[in-house]
C-alpha cells in the first residue's frame, strides 16, 4: 500500500521506534492486547510517496496571521509531498521569521519565503538575560491545545481543599516514573494540585492496556490499578488514546511522564510531590 507521508505520522513513528529500541516495550499478556485498529496500523507494510499534494492553508481570522507566508509555506509543503495543512503563521521577535502552526505537527519557525524551517530552541541575546523566544511561543501553543481538550477525555484527580493549580500529565501506566509520580498523588492533591491525566502509551504494545483504562467505568481506580501492575480489562469503546498520542507529539512529548503547567511550561518528567506542587503553583 502506498500512502502520502504526513509530518505527524512520520515523526510519531520515529519517536515510537526509538522508544521501543531502548526497551520500553512490555510483553505481558495485558499489554499485548490489540484493538482491530491497532492491528491494522501495525501489521500492514507501508511505503511512502513523495508525490506532490494539494492542500490549502486553513482560514484564519487572527489579525496577526500572515496569509502570504502561510500560502508560501503551504505551497512548499505540497511540493515536498508533505501532507500537512498550515493553520496559522504569526510574527515573532525575530525579523522576518514567523511561528507556524500546522494540523497535527509541532509548531516551528519559518522564514518569510516559507522555505526555511527551524525547530528547536531559539534565544535572543543582548538585552540583559537571554530570552527563550521558542519557549514563549511554544507555551502559548500548549495552553491553547490543552485548554481545547474536553475534561471528559482526561482522568482527573482533583485537589483536596482549595485548588491552587492544575497540571496536565501525559502518562503511560507501565512507565516506572509514571508509577512513582502516581504513588504520590495523594500528597500532590493535598498540596492543592489537580492532576489531569492524558494518555501517552510509549509503544503499540501498551495501547491495549491504556485503552482498557480509559474504557473502564471507574477510570481513576483502573489507572491506579494499572500503575500498580494489576490487570485491567474493559469492553472496547470509543476512546481518546490515539488522539492524545497525536496531541502529545504535537506538543513535543517524547517520553513519560510529560508534565505541563497551566501557563504551558513543560515542568519536565518526574518530580517529587513537594517540588511538583511548588512548580505548578509558580507556573499557573
Amino acid at each position: 500500500m502506498t500512502i502520502k507521508p504526513t509530518l505527524s505520522h512520520t515523526a510519531l513513528t520515529v519517536a515510537m521506534t526509538a522508544l521501543l529500541l531502548v526497551g520500553c516495550n512490555q510483553d505481558n499478556k495485558t499489554n499485548n492486547k490489540k484493538t482491530d485498529s491497532t492491528a491494522t496500523a501495525t501489521d500492514q507494510t507501508q511505503e511512502t510517496s513523495t508525490e506532490p499534494v494539494d492542500n490549502t492553508p486553513a482560514q484564519n481570522d487572527d489579525p496577526n496571521h500572515q496569509p502570504d507566508v502561510a500560502l508560501a509555506l503551504q505551497n512548499n509543503l505540497n511540493k515536498s509531498g508533505l501532507n500537512a495543512q498550515v493553520q496559522s503563521v504569526v510574527p515573532t521577535d525575530m525579523p522576518e521569521m514567523y511561528w507556524a502552526t500546522l494540523d497535527g505537527v509541532s509548531p516551528f519557525f519559518v522564514d518569510k519565503t516559507g522555505t526555511y524551517v527551524i525547530q528547536g530552541a531559539v534565544m535572543k541575546l543582548g538585552d540583559g538575560r537571554p530570552v527563550d523566544i521558542s519557549g514563549a511561543m511554544m507555551s502559548k501553543a500548549v495552553v491553547s491545545e490543552l485548554q481545547a481538550v474536553d475534561k471528559s477525555e482526561m482522568i482527573i484527580f482533583p485537589a483536596k481543599g482549595e485548588t491552587k493549580a492544575s497540571i496536565y500529565v501525559f502518562s503511560d501506566p507501565t512507565c516506572h516514573y509514571c508509577q512513582l509520580l502516581h504513588k504520590e498523588i495523594d500528597q500532590t492533591n493535598a498540596a492543592g494540585i489537580e492532576v489531569r491525566y492524558l494518555a501517552w502509551p510509549r509503544g503499540e504494545s501498551m495501547i491495549g492496556l491504556t485503552e482498557s483504562v480509559w474504557c473502564s467505568s471507574d477510570r481513576q481506580t483502573a489507572l491506579s490499578n494499572a500503575k500498580q501492575g494489576k490487570d485491567v480489562t474493559a469492553p472496547s469503546c470509543d476512546n481518546p488514546v490515539r488522539k492524545h498520542m497525536v496531541l502529545g507529539h504535537k506538543l513535543g512529548v517524547s517520553g513519560t511522564p510529560a508534565i505541563f503547567a497551566e501557563n504551558g511550561k513543560q515542568l519536565g518528567g518526574y518530580l517529587p510531590s513537594a517540588e511538583l506542587a511548588k512548580e505548578a503553583i509558580a507556573n499557573r
